[in-house]
């Protein structure tokens, strides 16, 4: 299912890139009308009422303001990198929200942890590759953001969740709240579609919607601790769509940077499940 997820963003993601020159607010608006509705029709089905769990009025604000700076930088990221690069900085989330589970959550967190987000942040320096030569490093530097933005998103859904909040209403609360952000700043700098460029639009929402329900079924079936490595098969994907349809081949140093920033992961899931293994 995890795997499954990964190729639906992919998806999304190269859907972002076929509908063309259009901003990427815009593009995020369709995203995110399309979950909106999926979003609803859940909400209608499990006859969930529309009201925010005491405690979490403030925390579902955040994540909304967070998770939409998120999806807007994601985006621009996607129409300005190559699709691994941009995919990759979206993976810092996870160790985006290490940190922030210390300053919301008030968690403890290991040696090991503290070090692999040190060290997937290095990693992350060969992607954005920081000086003045680079003609990409603003759009690197707002994909950094955009982790950033989902990491915080992430860990003030687990903060919402621990008190009872429905999985539905936090994403029906997020989409609407993104589209309204949204929709003033695509009105003033609309940009004309054509039938096919909407039709790409509605299938990145589509793909985005697919890759929540699937990612939501993986973390149902198994713990998070023994599935969310395989995510980061969302780069190889990236990659082989980048070549595929757009002739995208990373550099070297980006290569460098996902080997890193994998390798953290993989050494954080290896970390986590033996010091299960030891409790047990």
């Amino acid at each position: 299912m995890i795997i499954l997820s990964a190729v639906c963003f992919t998806g999304m993601n190269a859907c972002v890139r076929l509908a063309g020159d259009i901003p990427s607010v815009q593009k995020s608006f369709f995203r995110n009308i399309v979950a909106a509705a999926f979003a609803a029709v859940m909400l209608v089905k499990s006859r969930t009422p529309l009201k925010i769990q005491k405690g979490c009025g403030t925390a579902m604000l955040m994540r909304a303001v967070c998770g939409t700076a998120g999806v807007f930088c994601n985006f621009f990221a996607v129409d300005h990198l190559a699709l691994a690069d941009a995919s990759m900085l979206n993976k810092l989330s996870p160790f985006f929200a290490v940190i922030f589970s210390i300053i919301i959550l008030k968690e403890k967190t290991s040696f090991a942890q503290i070090a692999a987000v040190v060290l997937a942040f290095c990693g992350s320096l060969f992607i954005i590759r920081p000086s003045f030569s680079n003609m990409e490093l603003i759009p690197s530097l707002i994909g950094f953001t955009g982790g950033m933005g989902a990491g915080a998103a992430y860990t003030l859904v687990r903060y919402m969740k621990q008190r009872g909040e429905k999985s539905a209403l936090i994403v029906f609360c997020f989409s609407v709240f993104s589209c309204a952000a949204a929709l003033p700043i695509m009105l003033a700098d609309f940009a004309p579609m054509s039938a096919k460029q909407l039709g790409i639009l509605i299938l990145t929402g589509l793909f985005a919607a697919g890759g929540q329900f699937a990612i939501t079924g993986a973390y149902s079936f198994a713990p998070a601790k023994e599935v969310s490595v395989f995510d980061y098969s969302q780069v190889i994907f990236s990659a082989a769509v980048g070549f595929i349809l757009f002739d995208q081949v990373p550099v070297p140093m980006s290569i460098i940077g996902y080997v890193i920033i994998i390798g953290s992961a993989v050494w954080t899931f290896i970390m986590n499940n033996k010091n299960e293994d030891e409790l047990n």
